[in-house]
């Protein structure tokens, strides 16, 4: 039991060491995001995931029923409907001036349009609200996977680092022993 308790020390010891070089603090100044990402890096676990579907699944129907509203009213198709419905109200108003049931200066459109513009734009906000929750988000979630592709990078480098002089020492004696051998072989030759 006391070796199983040493091993876990030294786990512990290392994966602090590797915070301290990779992200410059000890493993206790982590931010709660910092240890979810190093541990998923030590475990070899993915951080990559689909924010959005996390971030859609939790909109009540209120907020889905504001989005819609908000995407349609900023459409085109919002834009002709209505610019065929002013036009059509106005012409209708004028042509009909005796009969009109809003006559120039069409007090009833302006009361209906401003009623419009006032339930309009909240909607559009909650809306533009939600949608920068989401960027924020979508930023997180950026955030977390560059902080690991940047540790794992640091963690190549050292790879790299610690076989580049080993083989390159190697390589050289290698060589070293060719030129021996092919000194020797000229040397024979020579005799």
């Amino acid at each position: 039991m006391p070796q199983n308790v040493k091993s876990v020390t030294e786990k512990e010891y290392h994966f602090s060491e590797q915070a301290i070089h990779y992200l410059g603090k000890p493993l206790e100044a982590l931010t709660e995001r910092e240890m979810r990402i190093f541990k998923r890096l030590v475990d070899r676990q993915t951080i990559a995931r689909n924010v959005n579907i996390a971030f859609d699944d939790k909109l009540t129907i209120g907020q889905r029923l504001a989005d819609k509203v908000a995407k349609f009213g900023g459409s085109w198709t919002f834009i002709l409907i209505f610019a065929v419905l002013l036009v059509l109200w106005v012409g209708l108003n004028s042509l009909a001036a005796s009969k009109a049931f809003d006559p120039y200066p069409y007090i009833f459109l302006n009361l209906i349009l401003s009623m419009l513009a006032a339930v309009q734009a909240p909607v559009i906000m909650m809306s533009q609200n939600r949608q920068a929750a989401k960027d924020r988000m979508d930023a997180g979630h950026d955030y977390e996977i560059n902080l690991k592709a940047e540790i794992e990078i640091l963690a190549l480098h050292d790879k790299f680092d610690k076989i580049v002089p080993t083989d390159l020492s190697a390589l050289i004696e290698k060589q070293q022993q060719q030129i021996d051998l092919l000194s020797r072989l000229v040397m024979e030759q020579k005799s």
